[in-house]
């Protein structure tokens, strides 16, 4: 009988592998912490919306300012030192942030500044990161690599995290932070266990050269272009009503905080059936299938939403989403790295990341205004045909990029 370390990990991926998800898994539990902690301490120091809402945006914004560079700079440089140096990075924002509590000279626009400077640094880890596993396992294996670093987002980020996070902030505000300090300087430390990564290229054109030939690389190659084109409609789609979820959980559905937060309990939950489920998955049905399966109970969902009441019934829903979204992004991350060049991976998943999050500033932002005039289940009503709209668009293509090979 295998050893529960060969079942996660398995000898055949390498040591490599395994140090590359232990960093993830132990980075994820200080981002878990964080998750809880960072919303609490702002909300501790103002009461105003706009700047507790600018907190959220923060974390994300750097995306649509430094994603693109970050995705030049991957392709530059040697990938595991620049996970290691902006992990780092954030080390020293988090640390700094601590001296400023224990010393009760912080103040709301600190930490603000601080939720740019982390989120920044994360911009670089997330794309230097992304582009390691197609550089240490086989083609064949991606699937499963990338199942199980999505296993440790889902335990440490969602599950665990969380609740440590804010038992640690009721002790003492610094606490949590000091925490995330710890579990981002072990990650260092166990990365730099893994061989020296090559650079994939060494170039001195100027960095917008390197963006440029990504992004023409990503609009010549269809099956890529498609599927980052598909992450970006179901983005706008999805962020809509997502917004305004803990309006609809607590005024239209009368959950409550707690119900509100068993809502996200019960996504995780859901995911971590899929990550069990997913290598049976994998070697019994077909990855367009799959995806074309998933896209549809994303339509379902929507539709589910706008017409339930009862909170129960929301509680189910979302542990089904949980479960296909867990196998949406890790099909579509591994077809990505499936078909993209090691030279361009960081470019264009950089792109893909940008596609991300443009994506749900635009459904935000919409879901925002069309709760206001039209109600808490409208956004529901708006993602779902827009859902429906883009499968209908999408559905036969999605063979062609399954089945595409790599240049």
């Amino acid at each position: 009988m295998p050893s529960i370390g060969e079942l996660i990990a398995p000898r055949r991926m390498g040591r490599d592998f395994r140090w590359l998800l232990a960093s993830s898994w132990t980075s994820n539990v200080g981002d878990g912490v964080a998750l809880a902690a960072a919303p609490l301490l702002i909300a501790s120091m103002t009461s105003s919306p706009i700047l507790v809402a600018a907190g959220a945006i923060l974390q994300f914004l750097p995306w649509l300012v430094f994603g693109l560079h970050a995705g030049a700079i991957a392709d530059r440089f040697d990938r595991r030192r620049l996970v290691m140096m902006a992990n780092a990075a954030r080390a020293v924002v988090l640390l700094a942030l601590c001296v400023f509590l224990v010393t009760g000279t912080a103040n709301i626009w600190v930490v603000l500044a601080v939720a740019f400077l982390y989120g920044t640094a994360e911009v670089f880890v997330d794309t230097a990161g992304s582009t390691l596993l197609p550089m240490l396992v086989q083609p064949a294996d991606l699937g499963i690599g990338n199942a199980r670093l999505q296993a440790g987002y889902l335990v440490a980020n969602q599950f665990a995290g969380p609740p440590l996070g804010a038992f640690l902030f009721a002790a003492g505000t610094a606490w949590p932070f000091l925490l995330e300090v710890v579990c981002v300087g072990f990650a260092v430390v166990l990365i730099s266990r893994m061989a020296k990564t090559p650079v994939p290229r060494e170039t001195h054109a100027p960095v917008h050269t390197d963006i440029a030939e990504g992004v023409r690389w990503l609009w010549r190659n269809p099956p890529v272009r498609m599927l980052v084109l598909i992450i970006l409609l179901f983005n706008v789609t999805w962020a809509a009503p997502w917004g305004v979820l803990v309006l609809y959980a607590t005024e239209h559905l009368h959950m409550g905080p707690v119900g509100y937060g068993a809502l996200t309990t019960a996504s995780a939950a859901g995911g971590l059936l899929a990550t069990v489920s997913f290598g049976w998955l994998e070697r019994h049905v077909s990855f367009a299938t799959l995806m074309r399966v998933v896209l549809s109970l994303e339509v379902i969902m929507h539709l589910a939403f706008a017409l339930t009441t009862a909170g129960w019934v929301a509680l189910i829903i979302m542990f089904v989403f949980g479960a296909y979204a867990f196998v949406w992004g890790t099909i579509s991350t591994t077809v990505r790295q499936r078909l993209v060049p090691a030279a361009l991976q960081g470019r264009v998943a950089s792109v893909n990341m940008v596609g991300v999050f443009g994506g749900m500033v635009i459904g935000q932002a919409l879901g925002g205004v069309i709760a206001e005039v039209w109600g808490l289940t409208a956004p529901w009503w708006f993602a779902f045909a827009g859902a429906a709209l883009t499968l209908l668009f999408v559905w036969r293509p999605i063979s062609a990029i399954v089945q595409a090979k790599a240049p």
